[in-house]
Formats: C-alpha cells, sequence, structure tokens
C-alpha cells in the first residue's frame, strides 16, 4: 500500500506525539474523526507543547483559553469551539458540538456551559512554567505603570507589541483518510502568545483554519490565523482541487492569496493539505521559527515519516 492508497494521517510539527494514537484509532477500524480526536488529545494534554492546550500561552491578562475545530469530509459537518476555559480537551468539545448540537461554533461562556453540560474533563490549563514565561515577557516588553494597572487600563498597543517575536505560530493540525475512504480534519491552539484578551485566529473558524470533502481533499493551516481569515485559506485550497489543480497546484495558489493581503499584521503562514487519495502537500509562506517539520503515515508497512514542508519561492 502505498501513499496514495487507503489509510492516512497527516500531523504538522506540533502533533508528533499524537500520530501514534491517531494511526491506532484507524487501524482499529475507527473513523477519521476518531483518529483525528485521538491525535489532537494528546498534544492537547502533553505540557511540553507550549502553544495547544495545557501548558499553553496565556493571553494578555495571564488566562489560558483554547480554539479547536473538527469537520468531516463524508458529509460536510463541522463542530468548533473558541475562548473555551478550564477543560482539557477542547477538541473533544467541538466534536460534540459537532455531534450535538444544531450549531457549528460556540465561544467563551456558552462554550464554557456546554463543556460542562457534556461532561468534559476540567483542568486548570495555566502551569507554573507557562506563567513564569508570560510573567518574564511582561516584564521585559510592558512598562511597570501598565502592569500596575492589569486587568485595567489599554491593551491594544501591548498587542502590537506581541508581534515582535512571532508568537502567533502553535496551532495543531490533523487530516486523516479512514479505511472507508472518508476524510476529516481538526485543529486545535491556546492562541497567539500575549493576544489581546478574547482574540479568535483561524483554528475555529470553518473554512479559515480548516475544512475537509470527501470529493477533493482537506486542509489546514498554521501560524498567522489573521491571514488565513482574510483569505480564506483552508477553503481555498480544497476548492482549488475541484477546479481541476493538483493539491501542490492548490497550495501554492493559495500562498499567492496570502502574499496579496495587503495592510493588517503580515507574517508567515503554513499550509498543510491533503488531495482525496491522501497525497500531501504541507508549503509555507516564507521561513518559520518553528513549523516546517510534518508527520505522515501512509497506512502501509511504511512507518510515521517526519518530513520536511516546501517554501515556497
Amino acid at each position: 500500500m502505498n501513499e496514495r492508497q487507503g489509510m492516512m494521517v497527516l500531523a504538522n510539527c506540533e502533533g508528533g506525539g499524537g500520530m501514534k494514537a491517531a494511526q491506532a484509532a484507524l487501524e482499529r477500524g475507527g473513523a477519521g474523526l476518531d483518529a483525528v480526536e485521538a491525535g489532537i488529545r494528546v498534544v492537547e494534554a502533553d505540557t511540553s507543547v507550549v502553544t495547544v492546550g495545557r501548558g499553553g500561552a496565556p493571553d494578555l491578562l495571564g488566562v489560558v483559553s483554547c480554539d479547536a475545530a473538527v469537520m468531516d469530509g463524508a458529509t460536510g459537518r463541522a463542530g468548533a469551539v473558541g475562548n473555551l476555559r478550564g477543560f482539557l480537551h477542547a477538541v473533544s468539545v467541538a466534536r460534540q458540538v459537532m455531534e450535538r448540537l444544531p450549531h457549528v461554533l460556540l465561544v467563551s461562556e456558552g462554550a464554557e456551559r456546554f463543556a460542562g453540560e457534556i461532561g468534559a474533563e476540567p483542568a486548570e490549563m495555566l502551569t507554573d512554567e507557562a506563567w513564569a514565561r508570560y510573567e518574564q515577557w511582561m516584564r521585559e516588553r510592558v512598562p511597570v505603570g501598565v502592569r500596575a494597572r492589569l486587568p485595567e487600563g489599554d491593551l491594544a498597543k501591548i498587542a502590537w507589541e506581541s508581534c515582535n517575536e512571532m508568537t502567533a505560530g502553535g496551532t495543531t493540525v490533523f487530516l486523516s483518510i479512514d479505511g472507508n475512504g472518508d476524510i476529516a480534519a481538526g485543529t486545535s491552539t491556546s492562541g497567539w502568545a500575549q493576544r489581546y484578551p478574547g482574540r479568535l485566529g483561524d483554528s475555529p473558524i470553518i473554512g479559515a483554519g480548516l475544512y475537509a470533502d470527501n470529493r477533493y481533499g482537506a486542509c489546514g493551516c498554521t501560524h498567522v490565523g489573521e491571514m488565513t481569515t482574510r483569505a480564506c485559506t483552508a477553503r481555498s485550497v480544497v476548492l482549488y482541487m475541484k477546479a481541476g489543480a493538483s493539491v501542490r497546484e492548490a497550495c501554492l495558489e493559495a500562498v499567492r492569496d496570502l502574499r496579496s493581503l495587503k495592510g493588517g499584521y503580515l507574517g508567515p503562514v503554513v499550509i498543510h493539505a491533503i488531495d482525496r487519495q491522501g497525497s500531501p502537500c504541507v508549503v509555507s509562506t516564507g521561513p518559520v521559527v518553528k513549523g516546517l517539520d510534518y508527520f505522515y503515515w501512509g497506512g502501509g508497512a511504511v512507518g510515521i515519516e517526519m518530513r520536511r514542508a516546501e517554501i515556497a519561492a
């Protein structure tokens, strides 16, 4: 069995720890959504991954909140949560939004209420290590007088300060095809470090941070979600494949879309995509501090591989 046939899983650099769980879910006969959820749950619980789940970076007020989404390529159904606080597995709450509600996206207090209703696992998401990193950043970047007034005061200028170190990356992306040929996609993140409270990136936005369609393929994005939200990148990649582009051609066309954006905060984006046969392409709009490696399992005797993304010319 080669990478154009049968089951497969692709995860970005943050998702390596969850690859075996995703693979095992498929090998047990699970659906693609089972694999995506299983893989992401491992990453969310791993405090060494400082941009997803527990141990992730807090916002400017020191609060950790998480965003996640899943999409079923067989039906087009999707579920997502944004600004979820106090629960370990945002991806599982997102899946239950899809399974139990007539809605697609819940945020903030509504997401937390729903998580409590379904018995989602509560957790203290802010670790000592994450708090220490936050305090150090605040000491180095924020004037004493501003820090003394928190949580009151003007945070807008400080939010722009967080752009200086490219803290907008770190989403985990999983794409899969199960034994029935059904495609699934999932994302999870603790968001941009030191972001303005209430900021949502692309991860919980269907069509921006992820998209899946059995007929054509799937896509998930990382890094500057403001850009992929403006360009509807994940949906665009799938539509370019619908129009006849190969998975690589589709990703490069989406890169051109991103590079056409003017104004606002602009930075790197990494696009992860598969076509309906499971052929992968991962392309970055430019160099990134972290995020060019990704993981791929093609369902055969060859094990999980770490590969390198292409940097678009």
